[in-house]
């Protein structure tokens, strides 16, 4: 059987650790769109191309592909799966990601991947533009200063020199331009399961997506 379950939320919400263990748990396969538009951001920007709809930037577009294997993000041949995951790229993507030009570049390629199976989607807008149809939609969410704690301490670990004060204004930012774009701006999709996640463990959320997912998968396969 065939579905596409989506995990919608602002940054730092733990989306992206979450949906990749809960693709590896139901077998299926996973598909990180912010690593998408990570990757095109970071190619426009070393391009020097503004994040703004011109005709240079569509221009851009068309020469660069983005491949996706596995968990690994491919830009014109070059893995990028690291370099899009740095304070640099946080800053940048969500003013590209907000131009029409470039979602819409993107949208085929989002949606091409449903005809593969059973598939586990996170991003911002997978819930409510991607895959509006989707049977399991959750929209998981957190305080700023939580989700900024974790990407702290995460950069701390990989041992960038990172402060915490800087950290949160950007994530408050990001908000506030993620929720007031014009096109698919950040909302909690229709019919999605709200999970705040500021209290929890990443463990503790993996288990309460798990049952809830695994009560409805059943539901439906027992339904006449």
């Amino acid at each position: 059987m065939a579905w596409v379950l989506t995990i919608d939320g602002p940054a730092g919400a733990g989306k992206s650790s979450v949906a990749r263990r809960l693709a590896r748990r139901l077998n299926v396969r996973y598909l990180d769109t912010g690593a998408i538009y990570r990757a095109l951001a970071l190619s426009l920007d070393r391009r020097g191309v503004a994040p703004a709809e011109t005709e240079e930037l569509r221009r851009a577009l068309r020469t660069i592909s983005v491949e996706l294997r596995g968990e690994r993000v491919l830009v014109n041949g070059e893995d990028v799966s690291d370099a899009i995951r740095t304070p640099h790229v946080d800053g940048i993507v969500s003013a590209y990601s907000a131009l029409g030009c470039l979602r819409e570049a993107l949208l085929d390629l989002q949606r091409d991947q449903e005809r593969y199976g059973p598939l586990v989607a996170e991003g911002r807008d997978v819930g409510s533009v991607v895959f509006p149809e989707a049977p399991l939609k959750f929209f998981m969410t957190a305080s700023p200063e939580a989700r900024a704690r974790r990407r702290y301490l995460e950069l701390q670990r990989r041992g960038e020199a990172v402060s915490f004060e800087d950290i949160l204004s950007r994530i408050r930012e990001r908000d506030r331009i993620d929720s007031s774009r014009e096109i698919a701006p950040l909302r909690c999709p229709e019919g999605a399961v709200l999970v705040d996640t500021s209290d929890m463990t990443e463990d503790e959320v993996l288990e309460h997506l798990e049952r809830h997912v695994r009560d409805v998968l059943e539901r439906k396969r027992g339904a006449p």
